[in-house]
């Protein structure tokens, strides 16, 4: 397990207990990065106006960082598992919800709180909808990526490739060529339109209508 990659290695496990990664074959070294990433990822979702030197000055604050530069690979790290945690992470407060849920029942019934120990219930029916019919969930999970590979080959869209191309575009320039030869130049001279007579009579009406 030493060759996997952090981000890999987050994935899987930046919310398993120490003792699970241990079981795991993990490195101590491993371990305790994740479980400082698993913090500072939780400080990032508590405080998420804040800028990346803030996030640096932290993680030199809580001593997890040696220099600045481990700082900022795991800042690096964090922005990367972001987008891929974000379901992850819901489901780990959902979990997280219905166990202190449970607890706070458990908890009322040996007191024999029936209040509390309704709350918590009804707490728990409304969270998990337990009331609401099972919605048809369409399955993203099951959509598979089509792959994509770049190609020149104009075939993949039904066209006919042109052998030769090079040659091709010489023969029809040298076509049209040949047959803009047979076209003559004529002399031409400027028209003289003499613009400032002909539209003197536009320009006064303007001026007049403008200074009405």
């Amino acid at each position: 397990m030493a060759n996997i990659s952090t981000i890999d290695l987050c994935k899987e496990h930046l919310f398993s207990t120490a003792e699970v990664m241990r079981q795991e074959k993990y490195t101590e070294t491993q371990i305790a990065r994740v479980l400082r990433l698993r913090d500072m990822y939780s400080w990032v979702l508590a405080n998420p106006d804040a800028k990346d030197r803030q996030f640096i000055e932290e993680e030199l604050a809580r001593g997890y960082a040696a220099h600045r530069s481990q700082a900022y690979a795991d800042l690096a790290v964090i922005k990367a598992l972001m987008p891929l945690l974000t379901s992850a992470s819901r489901e780990f407060h959902r979990w997280r919800y219905n166990e202190m849920i449970l607890e706070t029942y458990q908890m009322a019934k040996k007191r024999k709180d029936t209040k509390t120990m309704e709350r918590a219930a009804t707490s728990y029916a409304k969270y998990n909808r337990v009331d609401v019919e099972d919605e048809t969930a369409l399955p993203y999970h099951l959509i598979v990526i089509q792959p994509f590979t770049a190609t020149s080959d104009p075939s993949v869209l039904g066209i006919k490739p042109i052998p030769n191309r090079q040659k091709f575009v010489e023969d029809l320039l040298a076509k049209y060529r040949a047959e803009s030869a047979d076209i003559d130049d004529v002399e031409y001279e400027e028209a003289d339109l003499e613009e400032d007579e002909l539209y003197a009579e536009y320009e006064e009406v303007k001026d007049e209508d403008e200074t009405e």
